[in-house]
């Protein structure tokens, strides 16, 4: 049975809507940072992508999230990892949270890949270490991208920028670890390469979430899945009934 000290994540009635139109007598700018940052949309036009989810995470938990594209999976992850505040709910983290995006993360362009990944490094390793510049030295040599290191950011393709930020992240375990497509763009040699090094994070981490669509990888890593639709979770249990659900259900999802 669980108990309390092995919780790494609850969620209580979580609900996150985006406006289908403007806000009143905003830009379209302030109207982005407005939904970022929990701000009461004005007007009833509002698309919900989350819609009063419950849900905890205990270590030793692999979830698997299974959905078609824009039915929430990403945006969950956005608001457990704390990108997006939610409108409505509750969010309480028991622990480190690290999560590996599909989308690489910039900051500034005209620094060199060295500077901003410095600049990650004090973002996401914030705890006190004794080793933060022999991780960021492992990362740059795992990135492999030798002398592009010390160039302009804006220099950087999406594969190089994808290669510097998960080379960083994937660096070391955590409490609760989001993958939501982190292959995605990456190429070849390198997803190879990640994805050894990221089987080595799961392994090593106390919990994991993974969005995936490929099948193999979820049966291989998960011990739990979500099937999620409109919003909601429709499913919660063992891998093969959750493909059981989603698959019953993909004319209508």
């Amino acid at each position: 049975m669980h108990n309390k000290k092995n919780l790494i994540l609850e969620i209580q009635d979580l609900s996150l809507a985006f406006p289908k139109t403007l806000y009143q007598s905003t830009s379209l700018r302030d109207s982005f940072i407005n939904v970022l940052s929990g701000k009461r949309i004005l007007d009833n036009d509002q698309h919900v992508v989350l819609n009063k989810l419950n849900l905890n995470i205990w270590s030793g938990d692999r979830v698997g999230i299974l959905a078609k594209n824009g039915t929430g999976k990403s945006t969950l992850c956005r608001c457990i990892s704390g990108y997006y505040k939610p409108r409505d709910g509750i969010i309480k983290r028991y622990g480190l949270i690290r999560a590996l995006f599909e989308s690489s993360l910039a900051f500034y362009p005209e620094l060199s890949g060295r500077e901003n990944m410095k600049i990650l490094a004090e973002i996401f390793y914030d705890y006190k270490t004794d080793n933060l510049q022999e991780i960021i030295e492992e990362s740059i040599i795992f990135s492999e991208l030798n002398e592009s290191i010390d160039a302009p950011l804006k220099t950087y393709s999406k594969g190089m920028q994808l290669r510097l930020s998960l080379s960083l992240l994937s660096a070391l375990s955590t409490d609760l670890l989001i993958l939501d497509e982190v292959f995605d763009g990456a190429d070849e040699f390198f997803r190879k390469k990640l994805a050894t090094r990221v089987r080595n994070l799961i392994d090593s981490s106390s919990s994991v979430i993974l969005v995936s669509h490929q099948e193999s990888q979820i049966m291989e890593i998960c011990n739990r899945v979500l099937v999620m639709k409109d919003g909601q979770f429709i499913f919660d249990g063992d891998p093969l009934t959750a493909f059981e659900v989603y698959r019953s259900g993909e004319t209508g999802f």
